[in-house]
Parts: structure tokens; sequence; C-alpha cells
């Protein structure tokens, strides 16, 4: 069983990043988002090869709530596809805790 949910993002700027994680911690979606520093996203789109500089996130969420945390991103990602990926991961039972105290919807 899994303790809570990892849920990787890129953005195209670090500002789209920082009010996105802001918004889904602010809606209980996300205990935590770690914005770290910009990378270079080498990827395949409509039949070329790009590169851009952008600005992975690391939401923290439960596992009853990646879905939704997946959904919302979706909804206000600028990007007509956002690379978001989801997987479990295991955690300290007092972090778990935290988590899944800071994503109750009561």
């Amino acid at each position: 069983m899994s303790d809570i949910a990892l849920v990787h993002v890129t953005f195209p700027s670090t500002e789209e990043a920082e009010a996105v994680a802001r918004l889904v911690v602010e809606e209980r979606l996300a205990a935590c988002a770690n914005v770290m520093a910009s990378c270079t996203s080498v990827y395949r789109w409509r039949d070329s090869v790009e590169t851009d500089v952008e600005t992975p996130v690391l939401f923290k969420t439960s596992m009853e709530r990646a879905l939704a945390l997946r959904d919302r991103i979706v909804d206000v990602h600028s990007h007509e596809l956002p690379a978001i990926e989801l997987w479990p991961a295991a955690a300290t039972p007092s972090l778990a805790q935290w988590v899944a105290d800071c994503t109750d919807d009561a």
C-alpha cells in the first residue's frame, strides 16, 4: 500500500509553476509543491524535435486526491498537452499523516 502520491509536472515558466502550486495547495488538492530549478526538455511534438526550458514541480498529495489534483492541473495548465506523471510513494508515518491532514476536505 502507498502512503502518498507524487505528481510531477513541468510548466513553461516559474511564474506559472508557482501560481498553480499555490492554487492547488490553497484548494487542498496538494499538501506541498516543490518548484524546482529550470530544466531543459527535449521532446517530439507534431513531427519535430523541440527544446524548451521548463520549470518542474513535484506535488505531494494523498492517494485519494491524486486524480483530482491531476485533473485540476490539466484545467489550469497553459500547455495543450501538459506532461503530468503520477506515482505512489512510501513516506514516513508522520509525513503521510501531514499530507492526509493537509488534503482533507473537511
